[in-house]
């Protein structure tokens, strides 16, 4: 038959093999809930379980269960394990207390950002690197160049840890009676060992939604025992595993970028507003330090900024901005907010924009209003 995969001479390409999935130690427990599971950075990860606005909304009023074991995890350690962390990432890492953990990048020679990282000091010649899944293999080749003139060891650890989040204004109670870690004292961008359900755990009050809660780094093994009683404990208080659906949604009302959509090779941390994690004090200076010195002090090129849409139309990554019929950026992120009732989005703009601007949604000026970022903010109260 013209065009069958069967005929071997008629110059065609044999069919691509599918990519095969990693899956995380919790993917029994997905499959028993009924997960929607899909193909995310190599991994097979839930995408909702149901509704992901109910999803969302749970973790904004109650709290939501997340499994993030497709984050990479790698461990620097040795007598230079801070020097090398210095010298290889923008942040001051030799700084950190132990205990104590730092949201920081990866860049480039060029100031590109190759990934954003959470480091947590575990030690004092120990640090934890976490590691977007899509990234994982660039940053440990990355480090162990980097790390390659110091005494320090780089090792990759993701096969040995799931990781669960446990996120919302009820997150505390729920994790409390479960852990042995003094929840009351263990602050913000803080990681103490401990026990979870009477398993060993890197208890860490680190997030990625706006709200309060906790990530829990578990032994692959104890990754179901530990998301049962989470289960158990928050049922009284509303507690819902979330997928990654609802996990943008919530990170994007909070104003937290995503690599690949806000972050990236082609931009720096001052395109992203995030210039606050450049430092320039370190002796040795680190890489992507010259280039950065000098995007510092330039007028930046583009501006990461927030649109709120004055129509029900649902802006995407990569849909033009306009001023005037004019483009003047490009959305990077874009969905409908549970939580303000509106379709969202962050976009790349030229500086100084003003005006009354609006999206091409497929051919289609829609109205927006610039907002400032985050779209929301948790309350303190």
């Amino acid at each position: 038959m013209p065009g069958s995969p069967s005929n071997a001479d008629n110059g065609s390409q044999p069919a691509a093999e599918p990519e095969k999935l990693r899956d995380t130690p919790l993917l029994a427990v997905h499959e028993r809930l009924g997960a929607n599971l899909t193909g995310f950075a190599g991994w097979r990860m839930p995408l909702r379980y149901g509704s992901e606005t109910a999803e969302h909304v749970a973790v904004r009023q109650a709290a939501g269960l997340f499994d993030l074991s497709h984050m990479g995890e790698i461990v620097v350690t040795g007598r230079d394990a801070a020097a090398a962390l210095d010298y290889a990432l923008t942040g001051l890492l030799s700084s950190v207390a132990p205990g104590r953990a730092r949201y920081t990048m990866m860049c480039a020679a060029d100031g590109g950002v190759l990934d954003d990282l959470v480091v947590y000091r575990t030690g004092d010649q120990e640090y934890l690197v976490v590691a977007n899944a899509a990234n994982t293999p660039t940053v440990l080749a990355e480090l162990r160049r980097r790390a390659a003139e110091f005494k320090a060891q780089v090792t990759d650890a993701t096969e040995q840890y799931a990781l669960i989040a446990v996120q919302g204004p009820a997150a505390a109670g729920i994790l409390g009676p479960l852990t042995d870690v003094p929840l009351d004292e263990l602050k913000y961008y803080a990681g103490h060992d401990g026990t979870v359900a009477g398993r060993r755990a890197l208890v860490a009050r680190t997030g990625y939604t706006g709200e309060d809660g906790f990530e829990l780094f578990t032994a692959a093994a104890d990754a179901e025992a530990v998301w049962a009683a989470l289960t158990e404990a928050g049922a009284s208080a509303g507690l819902v595993p979330a997928g990654l659906a609802a996990r943008d949604t919530l990170r994007l009302e909070a104003g937290m970028p995503l690599y690949g959509n806000e972050l990236g090779p082609d931009v720096t941390p001052y395109d992203a507003g995030l210039g606050r994690v450049v430092k320039f004090e370190k002796p040795g200076g680190f890489v992507g330090g010259a280039a950065l010195a000098e995007r510092a002090g330039a007028r930046p090129q583009r501006v990461l900024a927030g649109l709120t849409m004055n129509s029900r139309r649902v802006p995407r990554h990569g849909y033009p901005v306009l001023a005037g019929g004019e483009p003047v950026g490009t959305v990077t992120s874009g969905a409908p907010s549970p939580t303000l009732g509106k379709p969202i989005a962050m976009v790349y703009l030229q500086p100084d924009v003003t005006g009354e601007l609006a999206v091409d949604i497929r051919g289609r000026a829609e109205p927006a209003e610039l907002t400032d970022l985050p779209f929301y903010r948790r309350s303190r109260a």
